[in-house]
């Protein structure tokens, strides 16, 4: 029947066991073990350096501007800005650390919020703070750090995110104050938006005035020396959510063009207003329903009464665990048209269905045991963006979701752009715990085995709860930042008791 949930939901094992990345010596064992589970990642048997060819060193022009090499940084905030949203020295910090990597491509350093309200954080950087000076400190810190390590900067392109975080917006620390296109059956619930308040839906003249915030953000950015803005459309935020808006009346929702209006509309402004601005779009490629930890497992949140599931974006409709990636290659279409540059692919919503854009052995604390092993989560990231690319060859794109092949990162990452899956490789987890291993691999020198992220997920586990986020593990300068190192432990033994 219509209404009935997929009949595969019902042998769901949500208690998989699976072998750690760690445990496999070579590319073989892991390529066997991939054959087994079904997803072919593709593994070169050795990583080259540039000196050897390597298809990672190979440079690639975006936007006409000539990016170095394929290794790219994604975003990666800290929630440790100045209350006002202004950069302090554990942002700058990540900032030189990103320049140090050896990416040529830095995109977006980290997501800067257009306005106050649109926080995810009170310590999320804030456009209207920062303006020109505090854009102009960050981008001096990374391209006096890439200088001082690698040289010349005319080849490394650095962006800026732009974003509004919509439904998880907290500007303060009195919780969420969530500004959304319409209401979501399955969504308001799962994160405790009132389903029945008008006062979080946006209306089209706060959506207008909210692209002019956009602008002055952009304008500011250029302005400071970025030749990137990122406009941010991903991850369960404000413009992604717009994108699956079928239940909003009005010109920002609806049809395909309705609910794309948004973005389109924002990168058609910045265009007029900064025609030197590179721009890209940094897009969850698929999505699927929400999950939840039910008692020790993970689970699908019911969705039965939900199908067909009209309110997500890249999602099949009959079978909303699964991804339909017809729109979304419709809009990839749609952004080359549009000018823009290169897009960021990702997945999902890490609030909503963690194990779909972050696979991991670890959960966050508000997350649930992996129900499925994470080379699968991986897989599919993989294999949804060579889709992409094969649909929409023309567009640069950033592939994501590698950090889980942990020592085998480099192998994946060369393999793929060799076979032009996807033309550049993102970092995102992996750099916080060893931001040299671009330059590492291009060098031809040996990964240093305790920097490897093992995706222990403490670094989005602190900022859920309102610490600063960054490898606790494995980086020196947060395994003694106090209070914080301290209170990440001791929250992670309360979810251990609580199990």
């Amino acid at each position: 029947m219509a209404n009935q949930p997929p009949e595969h939901l019902d042998k769901l094992d949500t208690q998989v066991s699976f072998p750690r990345v760690a445990r496999f010596r070579s590319p073989a064992e892991l390529r066997a073990h991939l054959a087994d589970l079904g997803a072919p990642i593709p593994l070169d048997d050795e990583p080259l350096s540039a000196a050897e060819g390597s298809p990672l060193a190979a440079p690639i022009s975006i936007g006409g501007r000539q990016v170095g090499n394929r290794w790219c940084i994604h975003p990666m905030e800290g929630w440790d800005a100045t209350p006002e949203g202004l950069p302090t020295e554990p942002l700058l910090r990540r900032w030189e650390r990103f320049g140090a990597s050896g990416a040529k491509l830095i995109w977006g350093g980290e997501a800067v919020a257009v306005v106050p309200e649109g926080r995810a954080n009170p310590r999320q950087l804030c456009a209207p703070a920062c303006g020109r000076e505090g854009f102009a400190q960050l981008l001096d810190a990374l391209q006096t750090s890439h200088r001082q390590h690698h040289g010349a900067t005319d080849d490394l392109l650095v962006a800026l995110q732009l974003t509004h975080s919509g439904r998880f917006s907290q500007p303060t620390s009195a919780g969420r104050q969530p500004r959304i296109p319409c209401h979501h059956p399955l969504l308001d619930a799962r994160h405790g938006t009132p389903p029945a308040d008008p006062a979080c839906v946006l209306s089209d003249d706060d959506v207008e005035r909210l692209i002019d915030r956009y602008v002055t953000a952009a304008t500011d950015a250029a302005a400071a020396g970025f030749a990137m803005v990122d406009l941010k459309a991903c991850h369960g935020y404000l413009v992604h959510e717009f994108l699956s808006a079928r239940r909003r009346p009005g010109k920002f929702g609806g049809d395909f063009a309705g609910r794309t209006r948004l973005l389109t509309t924002l990168i058609g402004r910045v265009r007029a207003a900064c025609p030197e601005l590179v721009i890209g779009v940094r897009l969850s490629l698929f999505d699927i329903v929400p999950w939840r930890k039910a008692g020790d497992v993970g689970a699908p949140w019911p969705f039965a009464d939900s199908l067909p599931y009209d309110c997500g974006f890249g999602v099949d409709i009959n079978d909303p665990t699964q991804f339909d990636l017809r729109e979304p290659i419709e809009l990839l279409k749609l952004l080359q048209g549009l000018g823009v540059a290169a897009v960021n692919l990702s997945a999902g919503c890490p609030y909503a269905a963690p194990h779909i854009t972050r696979p991991a052995a670890f959960p966050p604390s508000d997350g649930y045991p992996p129900p499925e092993d994470p080379l699968a989560g991986v897989w599919r990231q993989i294999d949804a963006a060579r889709q992409a690319k094969e649909a929409v060859p023309g567009m640069v794109m950033v592939g994501s979701g590698y950090t889980y092949l942990q020592e085998f990162v480099p192998h994946a990452a060369q393999a793929a752009v060799r076979a032009g899956w996807i033309d550049l490789v993102g970092l995102g987890r992996m750099v916080l715990s060893y931001p040299e291993l671009p330059a590492d691999t291009l060098a031809g020198r040996s990964m240093t085995r305790p920097q490897i992220c093992r995706t222990f997920s403490d670094c989005t586990t602190a900022p859920r709860h309102g610490l600063r986020s960054g490898c606790y593990p494995l980086d020196p300068y947060y395994k003694t930042l106090e209070p914080e190192a301290s209170a990440v432990k001791a929250i992670k033994a309360r979810a251990a008791a609580n199990d």
